[in-house]
């Protein structure tokens, strides 16, 4: 019994300081939103420096060379290879088609005028 007496007196005591650390934290917090922070004045940089303009070669380039390829072989003919005709298909006689049902038209009401 002295044990349950110990645990809830220590849960109790871990509680108020709980409370306590949660009080101290908020008020801080709000004095800290409260003062003005003091405004920090940013370095004045100098003036960007000009860029100088890259300079353009006034040479051309060399012409390009010419290229002479050999030239293409010519290819033997391609053999003629006899194929048996074309077998003629049956014809098929395929059921009508059905009708597509029409979908009814839907016109969105006009608003009455407000008096």
């Amino acid at each position: 019994m002295a044990s349950r007496t110990a645990v809830s007196s220590s849960l109790a005591l871990l509680l108020i300081a709980l409370l306590f650390s949660c009080t101290v934290t908020s008020s801080a917090a709000r004095r800290l939103e409260e003062e003005e922070a003091p405004k920090e004045e940013q370095p004045e940089f100098p003036p960007h420096l000009p860029v100088p303009e890259l300079p353009v070669p006034e040479n051309e380039l060399p012409p390009f060379p010419e290229v002479h390829l050999p030239p293409k072989p010519e290819l033997p003919p391609f053999p003629e290879v006899d194929l048996p005709a074309k077998p003629e298909l049956p014809e098929v006689e395929l059921p009508p088609k059905p009708e597509i049902p029409t979908i009814p038209e839907f016109h969105f009401p006009e608003p009455e005028a407000k008096p």
